[in-house]
């Protein structure tokens, strides 16, 4: 059996254990959830690392699994690792475990919240794993119903539910848009089967002509960005993030919401390259919403759980740009922000949800002096809010520098200077402040008993932590495994641009551009 497909098995297996065993306690149930899951995280450490040791089918895939589904229609299960999925699956896996570790704070009906819980983490894992175009929906869409479900269920705050349908109908929305793309892509491309590789292969022999992929392309680009939060469709997820209970968060946050940009990065991109590239100067002005106007709006907050929401949100910001840049390092840059974004996400809520399970308020000028209160919980606090402002040691930053470096003389200097400014102003002023009114000054008297982090949820931190710094020290680690895919991607995008006679619009670009190989060095 295919390593990846037990590790989809091992959080469906912790789902039907907790759902069909009779009597079984709560404790029990959690106890089931935490040690698969983190088997599953083990698996997927040790499958990034060893898994270009194996080796690869045809398509450059290692540990494949196929089976027919619907082979009238060319649809299968296609599922296995390849230099571009395999850290999205390490960080997925690690999120989703680290979700259910901080999840201690659930006393309401926890083994249906687990069983939930696990159901979502499958249909995470699944989606990234996918390489038929129709499994990767399909996965999604079984990790999507779960949220609508715990955020209703176990969410916190008045607007809980009106929050979980907000949530629920902008992804549905999205995703039945996107979907409509794939299906018009797939009857356009001529390919014989929905597998990512069998459509990029069919529009590489015989590319669509410009108006085809000039209608083609928004269906994906506006699709996949309602699932990433791209503004100005972005306001389910402050409101979806700032509701939901903790778990939940971190893996929709964390993981679920790359889908969208992974998605771009895998087929839309490569496969519409005139497309994408009429569209660029639109998706420039979007992600610079995401970067000035979502920041701008994150400075308003004042209850930390939704600053931390409007910050996820602003960040989407840079890994648009980075795709934007359609060159090697700018796509780089744009996995390893994913990446970093994933577990900084994870870490941000799930600190947030400690401190709303013991104050559901978190008016953050009612706050105050909990680094010496809670001297843990606090300086985890504070290393996410560096993270989120892209100090550098950590893997946002890493991800940042190269995307800023493949967008210069890929974008308009005017809209690089402001994504900048963006990121080192209105980013530094946000977290700054609440890193101020959170962790010091004066113990507040409503906060003076907080106990600090301990257990499950202090390994789970601790974690985290370690992914960001190790990847942001060391982001090699990811980038280098990465480039076989990234190159072909890209340089199948610059030849179904250049099969057209289409005209770069500053041949001297690469030369500006220093390459991957320099940067890294």
């Amino acid at each position: 059996m295919s390593p990846v497909l037990i590790l989809i098995f091992l959080p469906l297996l912790a789902a039907a254990a907790i759902g069909l065993i009779p009597g079984i306690k709560n404790g029990v149930a959690r106890n089931i959830a935490l040690l698969t899951h983190f088997a599953m995280a083990a698996l997927a450490v040790t499958l990034f690392v060893q898994y270009d040791q194996n080796p690869a089918n045809a398509d450059g895939v290692f540990y494949a699994f196929q089976k027919d589904w619907v082979p009238t229609l060319g649809i299968q299960m296609y599922l296995g690792m390849d230099p571009l999925n395999a850290a999205m699956l390490l960080m997925s896996s690690i999120v989703c475990f680290t979700a259910v570790a901080c999840s201690d704070n659930v006393k309401e009906r926890p083994r249906t919240y687990y069983l939930l819980l696990s159901l979502m983490s499958a249909g995470v894992v699944g989606a990234f794993s996918s390489f038929d175009v129709f499994s990767f929906y399909f996965f999604h869409e079984l990790a999507l119903v779960p949220t609508f479900i715990l955020i209703g269920g176990w969410g916190a705050g008045p607007q809980r539910k009106y929050a979980s349908y907000k949530l629920t109908l902008y992804l549905t929305g999205g995703a039945l848009l996107a979907l409509a793309g794939i299906i018009a892509l797939y009857l356009h491309s001529n390919a014989t089967s929905f597998s990512f590789f069998a459509i990029l292969a069919a529009v590489a022999d015989s590319p669509m002509s410009e108006s085809t992929q000039n209608w083609i392309f928004p269906l994906l680009l506006i699709g996949f960005g309602v699932l990433v939060s791209l503004w100005p469709f972005h306001t389910w997820a402050p409101l979806g993030y700032g509701h939901a209970p903790t778990g939940v968060a971190m893996i929709h946050a964390g993981a679920l919401k790359k889908f969208g940009l992974y998605a771009l990065l895998r087929l839309a991109i490569p496969a519409l390259p005139l497309g994408s590239e009429n569209w660029a100067s639109l998706l420039v002005i979007l992600c610079l919403g995401n970067l000035v106007l979502v920041g701008l709006a994150a400075m308003r907050q004042k209850q930390l759980h939704m600053l931390i929401g409007f910050s996820s949100v602003a960040h989407m910001g840079f890994v648009f740009m980075g795709l934007v840049a359609y060159n090697h390092i700018g796509v780089t840059g744009a996995l390893l922000v994913m990446v970093a974004h994933g577990f900084l996400a994870a870490l941000s809520f799930g600190l947030a949800g400690a401190l709303r399970s013991f104050s559901p308020d978190l008016d953050m000028t009612k706050m105050g002096g909990l680094l010496k209160q809670a001297p843990y919980l606090g300086t985890a606090l504070g290393i996410a809010f560096f993270a989120g402002c892209g100090v550098p040691g950590f893997a946002n930053f890493a991800g940042e520098v190269l995307i800023f470096f493949g967008a210069w003389g890929h974008v308009e200097s005017f809209a690089l200077v402001l994504a900048v400014w963006s990121g080192l102003v209105i980013g530094g002023v946000y977290m700054l402040r609440a890193f101020r009114n959170v962790l010091h000054g004066p113990v507040s008297e409503k906060w003076s008993t907080l106990p600090d982090i301990s257990g499950t949820s202090r390994f789970a931190i601790n974690l985290l932590i370690g992914a960001l710094v190790f990847f942001g020290v060391l982001p090699g680690t990811i980038t280098q495994k990465a480039q076989i895919s990234i190159n072909g991607l890209v340089q199948q995008l610059e030849k179904g641009r250049s099969s057209q006679d289409a005209v770069l619009d500053a041949p001297h670009r690469d030369a500006l551009t220093p390459n991957l190989a320099q940067i890294q060095k």
